[in-house]
């Protein structure tokens, strides 16, 4: 795939509730975080939604099912139908239905979110590697996961039994801070087995495909936290996306992200939907924002001005990401973030 290397944030004179059809959104520190309702979340979305947009939830948690899922969104006062909901459960069960026979069993590592997406795809979850299974399945199972069930993945994929996982999310975010997530898990397996999953969640094809099929978007707008999986999703899938600074990615982070990690916009919460985007322009050897001017110079990312601290940010990434190319820039810009107070 060839794609034209990112060097700068792009502006919108529409708000981007307009300028695109579907918002495609992540869940896990974009909507909510250890199931509470992040900041201006549900007016954000409400208002986008009463403006025309589709609002589709995609997450790369195969643990509850889209009902569940629908339910805890309601309840936070965000109306949602099962329909509105994408798990990676649902796109590795659509993948190992490709490759195995209908009505085969299948070796669940995970929760109940697996197994109804595995029904759905008729194929019958199985908890023992005894079962003679047709694949193994590994999804994130909640902290309460037995170290059994890893166990019985090993003895699965021993025999010969091909392995799928849902997501390799190394980390999930919580109340109280980052938990390991399912990739951490697939790590466990993969060192004692020496084996490579399938792997169905963001950012690969398998996951954007189903999340197309399934809603139908015509001009999506991926919404998420994370530069590894919601992001290069979007830039896998060619689509425009929009990155909310309410989870695990930094602004250290965002100033060092190579081609595939750099978003269409940023901004600092769901808000960042109902606004246009401001346009980050040429201004001598570096870059302007509203009032902020940025440089790459010879160690350090220099910035120099005042205003919106979000307008500092997207000035010096086009500063950074022009420096890098097509590369990851190497420039230190603690000084410039602490200015922004990032």
């Amino acid at each position: 795939m060839s794609q034209t290397v990112r060097t700068r944030p792009e502006g919108s004179g529409q708000a981007l509730s307009e300028a695109y059809d579907t918002a495609l959104l992540d869940l896990d520190g974009v909507v909510y975080a250890g199931g509470d309702a992040i900041a201006y979340a549900v007016e954000s979305l409400g208002t986008a939604r009463a403006g025309g947009m589709h609002l589709a939830y995609v997450t790369n948690n195969a643990l509850r099912t889209p009902d569940a899922v629908a339910e805890h969104l309601t309840e936070l006062g965000i109306p949602t139908v099962a329909s509105d909901v994408i798990t990676s459960a649902q796109a590795v069960a659509r993948l190992i239905s490709e490759q195995v026979p209908a009505g085969s069993r299948v070796l669940v590592i995970g929760g109940e979110g697996l197994r109804v997406a595995l029904r759905e795809r008729g194929l019958e979850p199985v908890d023992s590697a005894d079962d003679e299974p047709a694949a193994v399945v590994q999804g994130f199972g909640g902290p309460d996961l037995a170290w059994s069930r890893f166990a019985e993945a090993c003895y699965a994929i021993a025999r010969g039994v091909p392995w799928f996982a849902s997501n390799t999310d190394l980390t999930i975010p919580g109340a109280r801070g980052i938990a390991p997530g399912n990739g951490a898990a697939v790590e466990v397996v993969r060192i004692a087995t020496g084996g490579d999953p399938q792997v169905a969640g963001k950012p690969l094809p398998p996951m954007h495909r189903e999340t197309i099929l399934r809603t139908g978007a015509e001009r999506p707008l991926v919404v998420g936290d994370r530069l590894d999986t919601d992001i290069e999703g979007a830039f896998n899938g060619e689509v425009d996306s929009l990155l909310v600074l309410t989870g695990v990615t930094d602004g250290a982070q965002l100033l060092a992200a190579p081609p595939r990690h750099r978003p269409t916009y940023v901004d600092a919460d769901l808000r960042g939907m109902l606004t246009g985007q401001p346009e980050v322009v040429e201004a001598g050897t570096g870059f302007r924002c509203g009032g902020w001017t940025a440089t790459a110079g010879s160690e350090e990312l220099e910035l120099t001005g005042d205003g919106e601290p979000l307008d500092g940010l997207r000035a010096l990434c086009a500063a950074a990401w022009t420096a890098a190319g097509e590369g990851c820039c190497e420039l230190d810009g603690g000084k410039a973030l602490a200015r922004l107070g990032l």
